[in-house]
């Protein structure tokens, strides 16, 4: 009789303590070891209470600047920056088994096959990566194997050769998605000013029928977001700090709104770097480095367009990336130059950020991706 009173009492305890669990996620940190780092970064994060601590660090890695977690969540890939001395391309891309509790096990790596990769994505089925690389000026494709391990890459676009022999622009590709919606691969060319278009025949880039949109001129697109509906496509451009808003028509892609991440007035250098969309798909926020703060916008749900609400200080400097947790109530801001992540509550009601205290000190974060 005892046992049986207390069988609510254990199930509840259990409860509990499986949810207190549950709040916990992992959170990896890309870093540059040449600006002090020493690796990936592995944290620990409360998305209910949204504190933040460090778990481990995974070293052997130079320059792990970008990092993407595989959609089974069982891989981790990152790019890899070196010197020619240790690889006349210019870098890796590095595949890694995910352990227990995110112990990352390194399987192989790749050449980049250009100079300064900054990227890497991986398809929704976990047959390829892809990546662009920032001085190369390529994009390249991967087939990776049923254990997560890279092949040799199978394509590699020279985005240089690509361009118009009379432009002398240089390609400075510097992301690279794969679409959720089909089987199109897009990549923001910062040097050409350009979003390119590809599909993947077979493990082949083959350039699609149309080839790319082209911004404003200078404009230089960095990073770029799917919107959920697959008509919308939302690019942050760098260099002269606006969001440019891209449209699906029976023609193909046009841009219908460009608008400035920055308020009004301010007169300084900033340049802007990440770009993301609420988990309810209500706003639209982009980073200002130099500003240092996070933009945040109104999605128009009929139009798709944007209307600029305001900004909030990241509580650092040079906030190179941005992540928003999965639940939607946190965004953490990876600020480069002053070493630390900090932390912001979202209010689901307006869009905007309040900062809440929490931060962690981590030298050069560049990249942050949930497991």
């Amino acid at each position: 009789m005892r046992y049986l009173l207390l069988l609510p009492f254990l199930f509840l305890a259990t409860f509990l303590s499986n949810g207190q669990e549950n709040e916990i996620l992992k959170l990896y940190v890309g870093t540059y070891t040449s600006e002090g780092s020493e690796g990936i970064y592995l944290c620990n994060f409360n998305s209910e209470l949204g504190e933040i601590s460090l778990d481990k660090i995974f070293k052997g890695v130079d320059n792990p600047s970008f990092l993407k977690v595989s959609a089974d969540k069982k891989y981790l890939y990152s790019v890899s920056r070196t010197t020619p001395e240790i690889e006349k391309s210019g870098g890796f891309v590095v595949a890694y088994k995910i352990g227990k509790n995110g112990v990352l096990h390194f399987l192989n790596k790749q050449i980049s096959n250009g100079a300064g990769p900054c990227h890497v994505d991986v398809s929704g089925d976990g047959k390829y990566a892809a990546i662009a690389t920032y001085g190369g000026g390529t994009t390249s494709l991967y087939p990776i194997n049923s254990n997560g391990s890279l092949q040799p890459a199978s394509s590699i676009v020279d985005n240089n050769k690509a361009q118009n022999e009379n432009d002398k622009v240089v390609s400075h590709a510097h992301s690279i998605k794969f679409s959720p919606f089909d089987e199109k691969i897009y990549s923001a060319d910062l040097g050409t000013d350009q979003l390119n278009i590809f599909f993947n025949n077979n493990g082949e880039l083959i350039w699609d029928k149309q080839k790319f949109v082209k911004l404003e001129k200078g404009a230089g697109p960095r990073h770029f977001e799917f919107h959920k509906n697959g008509n919308t496509i939302y690019v942050i451009n760098e260099l002269n700090s606006t969001i440019s808003v891209m449209k699906k028509s029976s023609s193909g892609w046009e841009i219908v709104q460009n608008i400035s991440t920055l308020p009004t007035g301010f007169e300084g250098k900033s340049y802007c770097a990440d770009i993301h969309i609420s988990t309810d798909g209500k706003y639209l926020y982009g980073s200002n480095r130099g500003h240092n703060s996070i933009a945040v916008f109104d999605i128009n749900p009929n139009t798709d367009e944007l209307k600029f609400v305001g900004t909030v200080s990241v509580e650092g400097d040079w906030p190179r990336n941005f992540v928003i947790s999965p639940n939607g109530k946190f965004m953490l801001v990876a600020n480069q130059r002053s070493g630390n992540i900090t932390v912001f509550k979202i209010n689901s009601e307006t869009g905007m950020t309040h900062f809440i205290g929490n931060e962690i000190k981590i030298p050069a974060p560049v990249c942050l991706e949930f497991l």
